[in-house]
């Protein structure tokens, strides 16, 4: 992101642990029935049948703090972008001292719900320490420091990360280099320095160079484009490069195809890193066509090749994103509007992704309550409400389903606590009516066996105190129906 983009650094939030981010998030699709099944199927689903991933950036704060901003961050992608967690000011304010704790959390809530996490940002010129960008600190410190900084990040995630933007915003928009901490202290050579680094750190990430205004060709983009031909000359390991694409409104650049495929061409992948559409603000219907139209051109744009891997969005909802803080007068840039609803640019991308042309879903919503128990929203069974059926001394598990597609559903299972009653450890089993089958689970172990599924805790959320909660959640396929089982929880 550009300079104008450190406003994010605002945002930052110290999550606690990330089992409260894993037991807000389906109880959070369930009861906002509108946030997060716009489409019979999620877009993970549709991008991968496509050969891409779809992907958003997070915040731990919003992850742990606002349950139908979790509810569509862990259902609809596969991919997860830290907004600003991984960010040097972030992650080592002081130096010596690093925090890790929102960074883990949004690593470990992406392998809850399985997805692969791009890694933002090794090498930025913005949203430095203070102690690094007014450190007075001579060459030969500073290429050691951020060799040191770069063994740190990448080395603490190695294995966990599937891409990492390496280097950020290296360019002006004339397509010289940007004079920042690194350049011209370090002169280039920090680029390639800085990658190797990263290679040696973490093998098995894809290593990035990430940019605005680079979408279409242009003096800026070609300088891009010739610093990864020299690259890859040098035998640099540089596997990608990021387009951010924040856009305005009707202005996706008419080269945006032909600007991927030549950066293909030069034997590297691309990816849509930071998409928005922005316009100016209140949003009308006609507006919203368009802005439904311009994300299509983008998502068609990457399908049409093969070397685009995947697209990332820049925020879940209107109600989080950086554009109207940063660009007064302009806002609603993103798939999902302030109220965690989906907008017509939601169905845009699911059908460019492959997916049914149908009308979203309804669009109220309903407030969390701690009583309230859960509606599925599902094709097959609207109205069905799963009860608590089996309890250990005043403790329940509760099952919905809160998000349904074609052939598979994510299933939502409560464990609750009365006042004065707790749990060490807990079970909870069923037997599936109707042939499901189980795929995956999250925040539990999960066995099925026949009809019979069980699902045992965790090691970190097999405590729940007195009236405490905790949830975890799965994926499962139907054909015909999916009744809603009896629980049990021993």
């Amino acid at each position: 992101m550009r300079q104008l983009f450190t406003r994010r650094a605002v945002r930052l939030r110290n999550a606690a642990v990330a089992v409260t981010v894993l037991a807000s998030t389906a109880l959070g699709a369930a009861l906002l029935p509108g946030a997060a099944q716009a489409a019979d199927t999620p877009l993970r689903d549709l991008a991968a049948a496509k050969g891409v991933y779809v992907g958003n950036a997070v915040a731990g704060g919003k992850l742990s703090g606002t349950p139908a901003y979790a509810a569509i961050a862990g259902a609809q992608f596969n991919s997860l972008t830290p907004e600003n967690a991984m960010k040097w000011g972030s992650v080592e304010s002081t130096r010596g001292s690093l925090n890790w704790a929102e960074a883990d959390q949004i690593v470990a809530f992406a392998q809850a719900h399985n997805q692969q996490v791009r890694g933002h940002t090794l090498v930025w010129h913005s949203q430095n320490p203070n102690w690094l960008t007014n450190g007075g600190f001579s060459a030969t410190e500073l290429n050691t420091i951020l060799q040191q900084h770069i063994a740190a990040e990448a080395g603490r995630y190695a294995g966990k990360i599937y891409a990492w933007d390496v280097l950020n915003e290296l360019f002006n928009e004339d397509g010289t280099y940007r004079t920042s901490v690194w350049y011209p202290a370090l002169g280039t050579g920090f680029i390639a320095n800085s990658l190797n680094w990263a290679r040696q750190a973490d093998p098995a990430a894809k290593l990035y160079i990430n940019d605005y205004n680079v979408e279409g060709i242009g003096a800026k983009s070609d300088a891009l484009y010739n610093l990864v031909k020299s690259l890859k000359a040098q035998g640099a390991p540089i596997d990608g490069v990021g387009l951010q694409a924040h856009f305005i409104l009707g202005q996706v650049p008419s080269t945006l195809q032909a600007n991927i495929q030549r950066f293909a061409d030069l034997g590297v992948d691309v990816a849509i890193t930071e998409l928005d559409i922005r316009m100016q603000t209140p949003s009308t219907d006609a507006k919203l066509t368009q802005q439904a139209a311009d994300y299509t051109t983008v998502v068609k744009a990457c399908l049409a090749v093969s070397r685009c891997k995947g697209i990332t969005g820049w925020d879940i909802s209107d109600a989080d994103s950086w554009v109207p803080s940063v660009f007064s007068g302009y806002g609603a840039a993103t798939l999902y509007d302030e109220g965690y609803q989906p907008k017509p640019a939601y169905r845009a991308v699911a059908t460019a992704l492959g997916g049914s042309t149908t009308s979203p879903s309804p669009t109220a919503t309903a407030s969390p309550s701690p009583t309230a128990t859960a509606t599925p929203t599902t094709t097959a069974t609207p109205t069905a409400t799963a009860t608590p059926t089996g309890g250990t001394g005043g403790c329940s598990a509760t099952y919905s389903v809160p998000n349904q597609w074609n052939t598979g559903f994510s299933g939502n299972v409560v464990v609750a606590c009365a006042a004065g009653s707790s749990l060490s450890n807990w079970k909870v089993s069923w037997d599936f009516g109707a042939g499901q089958q189980l795929t995956q689970a999250w925040n539990a172990t999960c066995t099925q066996t026949g009809t019979r599924v069980t699902c045992t805790n965790a090691a970190w959320n097999g405590t729940v105190g007195s009236g405490g909660s905790t949830s975890f959640g799965f994926n499962a396929n139907w054909s015909g129906s999916n009744p809603v089982p009896a629980v049990t929880l021993g």
